[in-house]
């Protein structure tokens, strides 16, 4: 990939850039829809990652390239500001615009960027490119931002130039991410801690239903509405109670259930699945693999059956491997109805598992199915 992005570079601009920046993609482990509830989730970086090629100019001129896509893109920095046209430039140009932000002298540059992260598979290719380009533009301006602040910056480049109000969690996995480790990350705090994930033997496939159904979005903010409606209802009696993270079953059991079924049922989830995760990790600290995959089949049943934002295609896949003895655990990742699966699989026993479920996929759904196996790698850094 360095000699790749280096070619396509000196082709672009007739020169060879001072600085090429990995930043991979990510997965979650466990511990979806936590993080807008101040809960935790264990994301970890995988071996797919974006990878930006940037020297700085000595004019005022940003000039891109997007070598997978066969586009450029220039602009002034004086006229920073998201584009409508296209969408791939504003990760790059809301990821530059936070040093000006901060009051930093931003002069022009040139830049190339390539991935081999997915596209529309949930491992969050957006942030791999604006941590990408943060990381290096820190490193070319001598501005010694830190990781955590960094992370920050790729957050609102997000938000500010590609208008999707992420939470923090993609950014933080693929600046912090390090190999074989995954990452409990406190989303109220964003205090954190590295716990080993050593698979030894078995590897993480993702198998994507190749499907996002239009509820997706919608849906996103209604079950918002519904955790923070539990959340009124108990700190009424219990005012100490701020979010799903302070509440407790029995709290949902006496002020949410007598109110509203559908309401408990979405909070229920998330104080279940914080507590999952807290568990899953002292697994994982033990090296009980096998322990914290029969947890991520409980989230799967949690967000199928009490969130509701699962669908039939990822339904499907996770019933399909629930009781093959090579699968350790599976579950739906993301935001929900579509996108892919998780699994932890015996690495000997991937290419049988995948020749048995493409086609019994494929023929029940009547859509492909993508596969890619993931290894887990360092964060963001320079190659």
């Amino acid at each position: 990939m360095k000699e790749k992005i280096s070619a396509a570079f000196l082709a672009a601009y007739n020169a060879t850039p001072t600085i090429i920046v990995r930043s991979p993609g990510r997965v979650n482990i466990i511990g979806e829809h936590t993080d807008y509830n101040n809960g935790f989730v264990l994301p970890a970086a995988i071996d797919k990652a974006a990878y930006i090629a940037i020297s700085l100019r000595d004019d005022d001129q940003i000039h891109l390239t997007a070598l997978d896509l066969n586009e450029t893109f220039s602009i002034s920095v004086a006229d920073l500001k998201p584009v409508g046209d296209v969408s791939w430039p504003n990760y790059i140009l809301g990821s530059a615009a936070q040093f000006t932000k901060r009051g930093i002298h931003l002069p022009g540059f040139n830049a190339v960027l390539t991935s081999d992260v997915p596209m529309g598979a949930g491992l969050s290719s957006s942030a791999a490119v604006e941590c990408a380009t943060v990381f290096a533009l820190n490193h070319l301006l001598q501005t010694n931002i830190d990781r955590v602040a960094m992370v920050e910056m790729a957050q609102k480049a997000e938000h500010e130039y590609a208008g999707v109000m992420c939470g923090i969690m993609d950014q933080f996995a693929s600046m912090m991410g390090k190999e074989n480790q995954v990452i409990k990350l406190d989303c109220r705090s964003l205090s954190y801690e590295y716990v080993p994930f050593n698979l030894e033997g078995y590897k993480i496939v993702l198998l994507n239903t190749n499907v996002k159904h239009s509820l997706a979005s919608s849906e996103y903010n209604t079950r918002r509405k519904e955790c923070t409606q539990a959340v009124e209802w108990v700190s009424a009696h219990h005012p100490e109670v701020k979010s799903l993270r302070d509440a407790t079953v029995a709290m949902l059991d006496e002020h949410v259930l007598p109110k509203d079924a559908v309401v408990y049922n979405r909070s229920r989830y998330v104080v279940d699945e914080i507590a999952r995760l807290q568990d899953a990790c002292n697994d994982l600290q033990q090296g009980n693999i096998a322990a914290m995959g029969q947890k991520m089949f409980a989230t799967h049943d949690g967000l199928s059956k009490l969130y509701a934002v699962s669908c039939k295609e990822l339904d499907f896949l996770v019933d399909f491997v629930r009781n093959r003895p090579e699968v350790l655990g599976a579950r739906m990742m993301g935001g929900g109805f579509g996108g892919c699966t998780i699994n932890i699989v015996q690495e000997s026993a991937i290419d049988a598992l995948v020749a048995a479920v493409r086609p019994a996929y494929e023929a029940a759904m009547q859509l492909p199915l993508d596969v890619f196996v993931a290894s887990i790698k360092n964060g963001t850094e320079i190659i």
